[in-house]
């Protein structure tokens, strides 16, 4: 046997110094260029059977997936079942369950549930896609509003949402209360306009008992920017052994109220407007039906 340099080596030799050096934890190519052995096929004789160092191996992306696929075909899962959990193909699947046994056949109501269930969640990711594609078009559709368009949004919003004065409960005063955030940024955004100093306003949050009254507390201020001394006490809504409160969930902060301090004479402009308005939308119908 013939060495890189043309001179004969012992091959027991030379295997015995692979061994050695493998088993010292050398790669594959490190332990060529030390013996100087550069035939592949005279390395496999001495390396054989002698497994290559951890090190080595390089990691598999889909050992997970497979360990997975093993998981739920134990569990006696078909192979459209895995591949529809998964997201791999039917050929992977196959290599790597090839061993296990084969599931009892399905029920053919259950075959037919599951192809329902499929069909629904298809339908419903691509009636979800829609309904994203129209909203952020509609979206897309506002381009930056004039101070009039923001004005006459706010006067809606106010007469929408806001405390009015009646015959019989006579209030000409300025308060907004609303659980969502973007209406009380939008009601904000039109004050800010109007040139209402922000030190004419005061907030309360108003929230179940049982809810996470600090943190409703501290995202509103964080949200308004407002400190506590803008703050009146938190209004709590309590509980009975009957009431059922099914705003639970983790965004569930209650209502915030924004209340304008001298506001009489801001509340008489948001009446007026609204009812200018009103007066304009049914004259411009009128014209329309003419």
């Amino acid at each position: 046997m013939t060495h890189a340099n043309g001179k004969y080596v012992d091959f027991e030799n030379l295997r015995e110094q692979a061994i050695t050096l493998r088993r010292e934890g050398l790669s594959r190519r490190q332990i060529r260029n030390t013996l100087r052995v550069h035939n592949n096929d005279l390395l496999n004789r001495l390396l054989d059977g002698k497994p290559a160092p951890e090190w080595t191996k390089r990691p598999n992306a889909k050992d997970d997936l497979r360990d997975r696929a093993r998981a739920l075909r134990l569990q006696g899962w078909t192979y459209d079942r895995i591949q529809a959990e998964l997201d791999c193909s039917k050929s992977s699947i196959s290599l790597w369950v090839r061993d296990l046994p084969k599931p009892r056949p399905r029920d053919p109501s259950a075959q037919a549930k599951l192809a329902a269930r499929k069909h629904w969640e298809h339908e419903s990711a691509m009636r979800d896609a829609e309904r994203q594609r129209t909203k952020s078009a509609a979206r897309e559709a506002i381009a930056p509003l004039t101070d009039r368009e923001l004005f006459l949004v706010g006067v809606a919003l106010y007469w929408s949402e806001g405390t009015k004065d009646k015959p019989y409960d006579r209030r000409e005063s300025v308060t907004f209360v609303n659980s969502d955030p973007t209406m009380i940024q939008v009601f904000l955004a039109w004050l800010d306009l109007l040139e209402v100093d922000r030190d004419r306003l005061r907030f309360c949050v108003m929230i179940h008992e049982t809810a996470d009254v600090a943190g409703a507390e501290s995202y509103w201020a964080d949200l308004v920017g407002a400190d506590s001394s803008s703050f009146y006490k938190t209004t709590l809504k309590r509980h009975t052994p009957k009431t059922v409160r099914k705003n639970v969930g983790d965004t569930y902060r209650g209502c915030l109220a924004v209340r304008v301090l001298r506001g009489s004479d801001l509340y008489r402009r948001i009446e007026g407007s609204w009812y200018g308005i009103v007066g304009a939308a049914i004259a411009n119908d009128r014209s329309n039906r003419a």
